[in-house]
């Protein structure tokens, strides 16, 4: 077995939605802190994968291109390719029996950690339960790093997921949403009117009620922001409202990371629970968020707070 100092190789795996990658960002810190000269690999689905490159907790991206997710043998080749590196440690957050191929291809590695999974995880060296009543970061530190504390390593775990842009970064988005019109001398809302899962949106009327409220009473400057798949929606919403000038459905943030700048300069986050509302906690941007009868607050809501809150039936 290795030790807590060795350069250890470290595999992370969850591809999933980008709500879900965000929230493992405390379990790669957590490796990082207890392993300090290991190399964090993350692998990613290729959509969400601009997010994390350069991230001071993880060392390499590994990304899941879209032919390599529909084509079984490409994705065998990939994960073949991907496990060639031997790893120490693999931690399949996902746990699914696509994910769980990573293990069955580096039988070798020590340590092979997955969640417990009735008739499945075959090829973990550790199945771990689920423990009840917790957010989703504490459930993945507690479940899946426990048998590294109970293996005798000085487990260090943190709860951080802070995103950065740099300076410039974020001083070109500023830039930008002056020439669109904004005015940063009232409040800036980015607002989350819309979503691509169908069941996160909250009704768009009664949304509309909402944003008419902030302009009315704090004269805020709300901004719709969007996907590229998203604009035809979006500005149609916004001509319903009567192109109503304290409304922005001009300004794109045409990747995901692009969402971090773009949220750094503004005041407030409110809308339909998702991914962007993890990035707005990620960048310390207070936040309000609606979430859908589907998703439990108290486990998608982590440290919720006045400047963290949420909405649930």
């Amino acid at each position: 077995m290795f030790s807590q100092n060795d350069k250890l190789n470290i595999l992370v795996i969850r591809f999933k939605r980008i709500g879900d990658a965000i929230l493992t960002l405390p379990l790669c810190n957590s490796l990082k802190l207890t392993f300090p000269n290991a190399c964090i690999d993350y692998v990613l689905y290729e959509e969400m994968a601009h997010l994390f490159y350069g991230h001071p907790y993880i060392d390499n991206v590994i990304t899941i291109k879209e032919d390599e997710r529909k084509n079984l043998i490409k994705y065998l080749k990939k994960v073949y390719s991907v496990t060639r590196k031997k790893y120490d440690i693999i931690i399949d957050v996902m746990s699914t029996p696509k994910s769980e191929l990573f293990c069955l291809f580096s039988l070798s590695s020590p340590i092979r950690i997955g969640r417990y999974k009735k008739n499945r995880g075959f090829t973990y060296t550790h199945k771990t339960k689920e423990p009840e009543s917790l957010n989703k970061i504490d459930k993945f530190l507690k479940q899946l790093l426990s048998p590294l504390s109970e293996a005798g390593f000085n487990l260090k775990t943190s709860y951080d997921f802070k995103f950065y842009s740099t300076e410039k970064e974020k001083q070109n988005y500023r830039e930008l949403m002056t020439k669109s019109g904004v005015d940063f001398s009232k409040p800036v809302v980015a607002f989350s009117i819309y979503s691509r899962v169908q069941h996160k949106i909250y009704p768009i009327e009664k949304m509309k009620e909402v944003v008419n409220y902030l302009i009315k009473k704090y004269d805020a400057q709300v901004i719709f922001f969007f996907s590229p798949d998203q604009k035809e929606a979006i500005q149609s919403i916004h001509k319903e409202m009567g192109n109503n000038k304290n409304i922005f459905s001009n300004i794109e943030t045409p990747t995901i990371k692009d969402l971090v700048p773009f949220l750094e300069n503004c005041d407030y986050y409110i809308g339909n629970e998702g991914g962007a509302r993890h990035l707005a906690q990620g960048v310390n941007l207070p936040s309000l968020a609606i979430f859908n009868p589907y998703s439990e607050l108290k486990e998608w809501l982590p440290f919720p707070s006045e400047k963290n809150m949420g909405l649930s039936p």
